[in-house]
């Protein structure tokens, strides 16, 4: 869906971006066949190229289901919007765009035989990838994590499980908190999702029923059942494979979590105002004010995707510049 461009930031100093590859030992040997050498895009905010002592925070920001890195580029419009929020007084950070797309989709950045642990080459692997190839503060304070829609679900998960590693979130729109009800299920979907037996054949099926197989991949891996090796919510399997799909829903996993989530310094969500994601963003916004754990909540004018680059620019960014440490 489009997004809107904010307008350009008059005066603002171009970043400088590179295109790197990061081989993730998470990733590697997964049954799906994805590479463990993933697609990464760093911004290197202005003037980090002449004072060669000065280090810098880093937010990694994780895209949506069905695209990557590169096409996140363009939905959220970087460097353009990071280029204006610094225009506009945020102090510098490094911003880092890593690629978690698959056959399927879309990672759901979590952790399964089947797909790769991409959790774990977000918190782990890329981590130290950036802290000994650029020169970033490396300290959980100045690590931020930011993502939207699938994404938004990365942050929130991986945040949960990690704040041994970030300092600050950032969940936009988040996708998939909830248990899946199994009445949600369509007959139709599920026996579209049946006769799918190559990953090939996955390419021609409809964007939510793709989803599906993503989860199943994602969440309920099978590594007896090649080629797809998934267990489908179908048939006399469909509660068995339900529990797993609830097992990684941050709502009903989020109080186990609880002590790590009062160590950040800052969360903040948001989600748009004709976003049907609203409802379970606003449940987990209740769930933090719950147990005492600051965090922001704002719903704004427009859809899922909508407004996302003009948040990145007047939102995030400055998010970030406010909440995480800068001292080297």
């Amino acid at each position: 869906m489009k997004t809107e461009l904010p307008p350009a930031v008059p005066g603002a100093k171009p970043v400088t971006v590179e295109h790197i590859r990061v081989h993730s030992a998470a990733i590697a040997g997964n049954l799906e066949r994805e590479s463990a050498d993933r697609d990464v895009i760093v911004f290197l905010p202005p003037g980090y190229g002449q004072d060669m002592k000065r280090r810098y925070p880093v937010v990694y920001a994780l895209h949506g289901f069905f695209i990557g890195a590169e096409e996140w580029t363009h939905e959220i419009h970087v460097p353009q919007t990071i280029e204006g929020a610094f225009a506009r007084g945020s102090r510098p950070v490094i911003v880092v765009l890593p690629d978690s797309k698959t056959v399927y989709g879309g990672s759901m950045y979590s952790s399964s035989a089947t797909t790769g642990d991409f959790e774990r080459f977000i918190a782990h692997d890329l981590v130290a990838y950036i802290d000994a190839h650029y020169r970033t503060i490396p300290d959980r304070r100045s690590r931020g994590l930011v993502g939207h829609s699938m994404g938004g679900y990365g942050a929130a998960r991986i945040g949960m499980q990690h704040p041994e590693i970030f300092g600050s979130l950032y969940i936009m729109s988040p996708c998939c908190l909830s248990p899946r009800d199994a009445e949600t299920l369509k007959p139709e979907d599920l026996a579209a999702l049946e006769a799918v037996k190559t990953p090939e054949d996955s390419a021609r099926l409809p964007f939510l029923v793709r989803a599906l197989l993503a989860d199943a991949a994602a969440w309920s891996p099978d590594p007896k059942k090649p080629p797809l090796y998934v267990d489908l919510p179908a048939g006399d399997d469909r509660d068995r494979v339900l529990a797993k799909w609830t097992a990684n829903a941050p709502l009903a996993f989020i109080d186990q979590y609880i002590a790590g989530l009062k160590r950040y310094r800052a969360i903040a969500l948001d989600v748009g105002d004709q976003d049907g994601l609203k409802t379970d963003t606003g449940t987990l916004h209740d769930i933090l004010d719950t147990y005492g754990i600051a965090n922001t909540f704002e719903i704004y004018p427009g859809t899922h995707t909508s407004n996302v680059a003009f948040r990145i620019q007047d939102h995030v960014i400055p998010f970030f510049s406010n909440t995480l440490s800068f001292e080297q």
